[in-house]
């Protein structure tokens, strides 16, 4: 792993706050028998996996996973997902990425599921930012940035070295 930058989020500071939003996910779902975790494709999928893990620790509910494959460079295309439709009608359900930036791809991503009634819709990110072009935000989050609009954040995520970078 060979990323510049300044660390803003190290491995445990990740597992602090993925933890912190899986809690928050449940007491805003805590009467449901089964939670939609939707991911969207690479690394929000991959939060959704650790998200995924922190909600199994701490309930009975049925976590489900659900990818959510989206083209971030152009998002009107057509958006598919790891779940029919079925599975998800009137379930609550958390569309998670790692970064809010722009906001773009999230709000995209919701309209997607909006064609189908649910239960309960809310949002998570690891980062977000402050440059939205969308009138969307992230009701859980782990950290706030206010950043420049030159500034860029990178999560990667590998076995035991997750870390945010601001470059």
């Amino acid at each position: 792993m060979t990323v510049t930058g300044n660390i803003i989020l190290n491995h445990q500071q990740i597992q602090h706050k993925t933890r912190r939003i899986a809690y928050q996910i449940l007491e805003s779902n805590v009467n449901e028998e089964e939670i939609i975790v939707a991911g969207i494709s690479k690394n929000g999928f991959v939060f959704a996996q650790k998200i995924k893990v922190e909600l199994e620790k701490i309930t009975t509910a049925k976590i489900t996973l659900c990818e959510v494959m989206i083209n971030k460079q152009d998002p009107i295309q057509t958006i598919t997902t790891s779940l029919a439709k079925e599975n998800y009608i009137n379930k609550p359900l958390v569309l998670i990425d790692d970064v809010l930036n722009s906001g773009t791809t999230l709000i995209y991503g919701v309209k997607h599921f909006l064609d189908v009634p649910l239960k309960n819709f809310k949002t998570a990110v690891l980062v977000n930012r402050n440059h939205k072009k969308y009138p969307i935000k992230a009701d859980f989050k782990g950290i706030s940035l206010s950043t420049s609009i030159q500034e860029h954040i990178d999560v990667v995520f590998e076995a035991g070295e997750d870390m945010a970078y601001l470059i």
